[in-house]
C-alpha cells in the first residue's frame, strides 16, 4: 500500500511537468529540507545544453550511501536536474518504467533508472551535497570542493555550523555572504607568508585558518576529519580524501576563525569579509625554525573583487597584505597569474 501511495505521488509529479510549461529549460528537484544557492544553479546550469538530454547531480559524500543506491544517481535530497526534452521523453512512458522496477522505492533511484534507459548519462557535480555526514562538519566545508557550491541537505542532522549560533542562525549567518556573492561561497583559498612561515587557507564566507608552518596546497584541500560518517561502516568511509585533525601537534593544528561580517559598501570595487577567532588553540607555538606564533591574531579580513569569480578551472590567489600589532591579519584577493605556482 505504501508503494502504491508513493508511486501515484511520483505520477502525479512528474505527469503533470510539461503542462503549461511553454520556455521551461530545467526542472529541479530536492528535498524542502536543503539550502539551494540559485545563483550558482543558473551558472552551472548555463554551462549545458538544455536542448540535448542531460541529467545533472550529486553523489553522497558517505561512500556506502552510494554502494547501496548507486554511484550514478543524482540524490533527490540535495537536488538533481533534467533538461526540459529529457523529462518530455522520460513521461511518455513512465507508467512502463515504473512497472519494470517493481523494488524501487525512492524518487531519486527510480528517476535514475527511467533516465538510463533512455540512454542518458549522469553528470555529477560536486557542489551539490547531500551531506551524508555526522557530527561537527565544519572541517568539510572549510576544505570545499573546487566547484561552485549549490546546495547543503541534511543541516538538520549535523551540529550548527558556526560557534554559539543553534541551526537556524547559522543557516541566515552563512546566507549573508551568500546574498552578496554565491560564486565565492566556501571557495577555498591558499596563500603563505614567507616572514613568519605561515599558511593561510581561506574558505569565503565561512572560515580562515593559519597554520604556523608552510603546509603543501595538496595537504590543505584535504578537509579536517572533525565529522564522522552517516552510518558505522569500516574504512574507506568518504569520496574524497581527509585528513585526522591534529589536536596536539602546534605545527599542523590550525587556528581557526569563523566568518563574522560582510561589508560591501566601501567602494574601491571590492567586499571585505571578517572571519573571528573561534577560541584559543590551546597550543604552543610551532618550534620549527623560523617559525611564529599566530596566538595574538584575533581576526582575519579578506578583501575580493566584485566582480563573480567564474573561472572555477582555477581557484584564485591571495597576497597577505598587512599582519597587524592590532591583532588583525588583512589578506587581498586576486587572479593568479600565468604560470604561478600556489607554494
Amino acid at each position: 500500500m505504501l508503494r502504491q501511495s508513493w508511486l501515484a505521488w511520483y505520477m502525479r509529479f512528474w505527469g503533470c511537468l510539461g503542462e503549461g510549461d511553454e520556455g521551461v529549460r530545467w526542472y529541479v528537484m530536492g528535498d524542502d529540507d536543503s539550502i539551494f544557492f540559485v545563483d550558482n544553479w543558473v551558472d552551472i546550469l548555463g554551462k549545458y545544453d538544455h536542448t540535448k538530454y542531460v541529467y545533472i547531480g550529486g553523489q553522497s559524500e558517505f561512500i556506502m550511501s552510494n554502494f547501496w543506491f548507486s554511484f550514478d544517481q543524482g540524490f533527490g535530497g540535495a537536488g538533481f536536474a533534467l533538461s526540459y526534452p529529457l523529462v518530455a521523453a522520460m513521461v511518455k512512458d513512465l507508467e512502463g518504467c515504473l512497472r519494470r522496477y517493481p523494488y524501487l522505492n525512492s524518487a531519486d533511484l527510480i528517476t535514475k533508472y527511467c533516465v538510463d534507459e533512455l540512454g542518458v548519462p549522469f553528470s555529477s557535480e560536486r557542489g551539490i551535497h547531500q551531506i551524508d555526514l555526522r557530527g561537527d562538519i565544519s572541517g568539510f566545508l572549510s576544505s570545499h570542493p573546487q566547484s561552485p557550491l549549490l546546495s547543503l541537505h541534511h543541516f538538520d542532522m549535523v551540529e550548527p555550523i558556526f560557534p554559539s549560533m543553534d541551526r537556524f542562525q547559522s543557516t541566515n549567518h552563512l546566507m549573508k555572504a551568500a546574498k552578496i556573492d554565491q560564486s565565492r561561497m566556501l571557495q577555498q583559498t591558499i596563500c603563505y607568508q614567507k616572514q613568519t612561515n605561515w599558511s593561510f587557507s581561506i574558505s569565503w564566507g565561512y572560515s580562515a585558518h593559519i597554520y604556523e608552518k608552510v603546509l603543501p596546497r595538496s595537504v590543505l584541500k584535504r578537509p579536517l576529519e572533525t565529522f564522522g560518517p552517516w552510518l558505522k561502516a569500516k574504512p574507506p568511509l568518504y569520496m574524497f580524501n581527509t585528513r585526522w585533525p591534529p589536536f596536539v601537534d602546534p605545527c599542523e593544528a590550525p587556528h581557526v576563525f569563523f566568518f563574522e561580517s560582510i561589508d560591501s559598501s566601501r567602494g574601491n570595487n571590492q567586499i571585505v569579509t571578517t572571519y573571528v577567532r573561534s577560541s584559543p588553540r590551546g597550543l604552543p607555538a610551532c618550534s620549527s625554525s623560523g617559525n611564529h606564533s599566530a596566538d595574538y591574531i584575533s581576526r582575519v579580513r579578506v578583501f575580493s573583487p566584485m566582480t563573480k569569480h567564474l573561472e572555477i578551472e582555477r581557484s584564485e590567489c591571495c597576497d597577505i597584505v598587512k599582519v597587524s600589532t592590532k591583532n588583525i591579519t588583512e589578506i587581498k584577493f586576486r587572479a593568479c597569474k600565468d604560470d604561478e605556482i600556489i607554494a
